[in-house]
């Protein structure tokens, strides 16, 4: 809901209507997949998996529209300071957002099959966290491993890894094991780096 309120807030020469189209759509998929899991992640059938995995693609795509026009706008310094700047973080907190939505949804058959599969019924991991590899580890830290404690990641974990891949540009501690895991913290770490940069020549020219 934050990513999907930043979008409909976001200056952009997207008409109105095309932003709150994708908005609305989001919020009824959303919506459904509460109510069919009102409290906890529990069941899942195909339109529900279909659903999960659609809300996450469109908001992250729909944002990368944004993020190309910002770009375009910067580039071209359309716009004051403060309203390419305010886009700029917009932009950025959804990606984050965003791409922390496609992790979850993709990684080890999604949100509901790591919860409710046995762990050897699980797909194959596309990220490895540290919980992943602290079995071995002092006790107080492998008591929470995923082999002792049946740990699985849940959304703020992917939440944070995307922050920290989008602030530092590279892996931190959870490590990409897929291919399209790897093209995608790729694909998020050379936005944010271009959206950085392009913002501190913005700000410096500003200043000259």
């Amino acid at each position: 809901m934050v990513a999907l309120l930043a979008y409909a807030l976001l200056p952009s020469v997207v008409p109105p209507f095309a932003r709150l189209a994708v908005v609305g759509v989001c919020v009824l998929m959303l919506v459904s997949l509460v109510i069919y899991n009102p409290h906890r992640l529990t069941r899942e059938s195909k339109w529900s998996r279909r659903a999960e995995i659609a809300v996450a693609v469109l908001i992250l795509a729909a944002n990368q529209i944004a993020f190309v026009e910002t770009i375009v706008r910067l580039l071209n310094k359309h716009g004051n300071g403060s309203e390419l700047l305010l886009a700029s973080l917009q932009v950025w907190i959804t990606n984050v957002i965003a791409f922390g939505l496609v992790y979850w949804t993709m990684d080890r058959g999604g949100p509901v099959a790591r919860i409710t599969l046995k762990r050897t019924d699980i797909p194959p991991a596309d990220f490895r966290f540290p919980q992943d590899e602290d079995q071995d580890d002092v006790d107080e830290v492998a008591r929470g491993s995923s082999q002792r404690a049946d740990w699985v990641p849940n959304y703020i974990d992917y939440f944070y890894f995307s922050l920290s891949n989008s602030m530092a540009f590279s892996p931190t501690d959870t490590m990409p094991l897929t291919h399209r895991a790897k093209l995608l913290m790729a694909l998020e770490s050379f936005a944010g780096f271009v959206l950085l940069a392009l913002v501190i020549a913005r700000a410096v020219s500003l200043i000259g």
